[in-house]
């Protein structure tokens, strides 16, 4: 399989150090803690594995690639001191750190950029992010099995120096790099560990501002500390952060309330009942919340039953009255993400909606399911993780579903995400729901993904394809035209063939204390970024 799938119920996070009587905060003089709470398990710590937004986080922390995002979102150069672009926009050649490290004190090389990314490409390693590459020169051949690893656009022309080719240029190159899917890896390291690499904290190096460790690969604390071998751990102020796993958004909300986190997410209802509390902020992100079928079984195999799914559940009284936040999503792409460098104009709205709620035209493709399948009465389940917000959705879901639908039976499953995950790669579901996060700022970036489970396996439309193939080739450079055709795509994907049901855009409600300053949010979802946060 080779799908990036972000099956998140949406983070929470949180900030605290208790002193000796468990009440009062320490986190402030010399000792620079955090412990933060996330609401879902970590499945790895393998930049080539991981499919997950706690696992996402962990690297993102742990990790450095060429570029990363400084204080203001903005990608800059990181692993990389400089770099010389070519005049055609398509070869990009980085000098690295010389002083940059692994934690095991191996020096970070350009061979450990081309060990890792041909590992991502690799059709042995299944890399379920492996569509990250398509920019780069024969990635998606190679992750095809149509090309060796070796034609990958990546060289190491040196041990501090390394050239990258794309396919054509592309707009976005800074912020695809910040991407896990493209930090180093030490082969050595790699080779010694084998299958079990990213397993567990101590079967793990790490280049970033920080390594994981206490983490076993299945226990539910662990923490990140200062790398000592970071080459600029000088501009790192904090010493630790202690992680938590919890499940229960109410939890952290009251962990909050009663001094004892700095910073706690918050979901459906909780928002409701936090909203006016002080430190509470609310904004609209890029994720999305969808629900997508394994069309390896009869059911969920017929289009028609996916279409009428898709248009069967009211998307406005979700966000109104379960999610208290967000807004509703008719395509795969979320509203203001992605603009057209030429006119400026939102990528949603030039697209238009593709799936609405539509009950009129739900029960129309209902009855030809039903009529297709020759069964009245039919019964399918509904995988969730167990987060709060996931049940939650889920329920609601279920409830439209079932009311909508004559005849439809929908059974939820929740399990905890990490064991969600290893059932979606299994096939073992008929439909799921999940949120996903996006890496870069641009279209392709869910239409070619955006969660959408074995979308490279499973959905081989020629036109769809062909399609993707002229928005990164034929008109690369034609912003206009290359807009025009991923529209086209996003269109095949889901007003034809309803291969996934978008069901919202979220937002990212949060209580924060004053006293946590330089705390980052990824541009691009929930993220928490730790590198420049300090304790006042």
């Amino acid at each position: 399989m080779k799908r990036k799938y972000f099956a998140l119920g949406i983070v929470l996070a949180a900030a605290l150090t208790l002193a000796a009587c468990g009440k009062k905060s320490t986190t402030t003089g010399n000792k620079q803690v955090l412990t933060v709470a996330t609401n879902a398990e970590m499945a790895t710590l393998s930049t080539t594995k991981y499919s997950d937004t706690t696992s996402l986080e962990a690297l993102e922390n742990t990790f450095e690639g060429l570029y990363r995002f400084n204080a203001k979102n903005k990608p800059v150069l990181a692993g990389a001191a400089s770099v010389n672009v070519s005049q055609d926009k398509k070869t990009y050649t980085f000098n690295l750190r010389k002083n940059a490290k692994w934690s095991n004190g191996d020096p970070v090389t350009a061979h450990d950029y081309v060990f890792a990314w041909r590992k991502m490409v690799d059709p042995k390693s299944a890399s379920p992010n492996s569509q990250r590459f398509q920019p780069i020169k024969n990635g998606t051949q190679i992750a095809a099995g149509k090309l060796p690893v070796k034609d990958l656009g990546v060289k190491a022309l040196g041990k501090y120096k390394l050239q990258v080719t794309l396919e054509s240029p592309i707009s976005y190159f800074s912020e695809l790099m910040t991407g896990a899917p493209f930090y180093p890896q030490d082969e050595k390291v790699v080779n010694k560990y084998g299958s079990s690499y990213g397993t567990s904290a101590s079967k793990t190096v790490y280049n970033g501002p920080f390594v994981v460790k206490n983490w076993n690969g299945t226990n539910l604390k662990w923490s990140y500390v200062k790398n000592s071998n970071y080459w600029d751990k000088k501009s790192v102020s904090l010493n630790k952060v202690n992680v938590q796993v919890v499940k229960d958004a109410s939890t952290a909300a009251n962990l909050y309330k009663t001094n004892k986190l700095d910073y706690a997410m918050l979901t459906t209802d909780y928002i409701q009942q936090y909203k006016n509390t002080a430190g509470y902020h609310t904004k609209t992100i890029p994720l999305i919340g969808y629900m997508s079928f394994n069309t390896h079984r009869k059911t969920t195999a017929n289009v028609h039953f996916r279409k009428a799914i898709a248009q069967a559940f009211n998307k406005e009284l979700l966000v109104k009255k379960v999610l208290h936040a967000g807004s509703t999503l008719n395509g795969i792409v979320p509203k203001g993400f992605a603009y057209n460098s030429k006119t400026g104009s939102d990528y949603r709205t030039d697209a238009g909606n593709m799936l609405t709620y539509n009950l009129k035209a739900a029960r129309k493709q209902w009855a030809i399911a039903k009529q297709e399948l020759g069964q009245k009465k039919i019964t399918i389940q509904l995988l969730t993780s167990d987060t709060t917000d996931s049940k939650q959705i889920g329920e609601y879901l279920q409830s439209q579903l079932e009311t909508h639908l004559p005849g439809l039976s929908v059974n939820i499953r929740s399990i905890p995400l990490k064991s969600r995950l290893a059932a979606t790669s299994a096939y073992d579901f008929d439909i799921v729901y999940g949120t996903w996060q996006p890496d870069y700022a641009d279209p392709v970036n869910f239409i070619s993904d955006g969660g959408q489970y074995h979308l490279d396996d499973d959905y081989q439309n020629t036109n769809f394809r062909n399609l993707l193939n002229q928005a990164a080739t034929t008109y690369a450079t034609n912003v206009n035209q290359r807009w025009a055709t991923l529209i086209k795509a996003e269109k095949q994907l889901l007003q034809k063939d309803a291969f996934t049901a978008p069901v919202y855009q979220g937002a990212m409600s949060y209580l924060l204390k004053a006293k946590v300053k330089g705390l980052q949010i990824s541009p691009y979802g929930t993220v928490l970024f730790y590198r420049n946060v300090k304790i006042k």
